[in-house]
């Protein structure tokens, strides 16, 4: 079961800030390949496997598996490259990314053990090739995958988490409205807090 909130964040470094504030769940997902990629996701795994958290390893499913990480994450066109039978073999846990139909068919007839639609909001983070999917897509979504677990992501903020869950997702990822606060520390712990206080 993942837990009700959790950041991306792009370096160990946001890994050993993040963990104390009480994460359960952290996703590294690293844009740029550095030549430190290697040893920024052993660290991850280190500080994860210390503090009873876990760690979800967002594209390089390769390095992930060498370094006996137990989950990664796909984008569609990550899927396109990846050994998703040299994964499950391995016993590592598997999250996918969806923005459309075919995609989430893509994505369930592989058996994924949850499910990540977005953007919902708008995002700075990124250019996105699909316009916002708002509220309603989130019930979509939902009623589609039925038990499997529903992230949803993209624009979120504490102060839309409350319509993101009503909506029916499952989890909550959040990226800007943690790295980019001016108290990036507090504002993980009051993520944390809402998270815990859904029922």
């Amino acid at each position: 079961m993942l837990p009700r909130v959790y950041p991306i964040v792009e370096s160990a470094g946001w890994v050993a800030r993040l963990l104390p504030c009480g994460v359960r769940l952290i996703q590294l997902r690293i844009k740029e390949r550095p030549e430190t990629l290697r040893e920024q996701i052993r660290t991850a795994r280190e500080l994860c496997a210390a503090a009873g958290a876990q760690l979800v390893v967002n594209d390089y499913w390769q390095i992930a598996l060498e370094e006996g990480c137990d989950f990664v994450h796909l984008g569609q066109g990550d899927l396109d490259s990846a050994d998703v039978p040299a994964l499950r073999r391995a016993g590592v846990r598997l999250g996918l990314s969806t923005h459309d139909e075919a995609e989430l068919e893509r994505a369930l007839a592989l058996k994924p053990d949850y499910l990540a639609l977005g953007p919902i909001y708008p995002t700075v983070l990124k250019a996105m090739a699909f316009a916002p999917q708002g509220l309603e897509r989130i019930g979509q979504w939902k009623r589609r995958i039925g038990a499997r677990p529903l992230v949803a992501i993209g624009g979120l903020t504490l102060e839309r988490l409350p319509g993101v869950f009503g909506a029916g997702a499952d989890c909550a990822a959040v990226v800007t409205d943690i790295v980019r606060h001016v108290d990036p520390e507090a504002r993980m712990r009051a993520w944390v807090a809402a998270g815990e206080g859904v029922s």
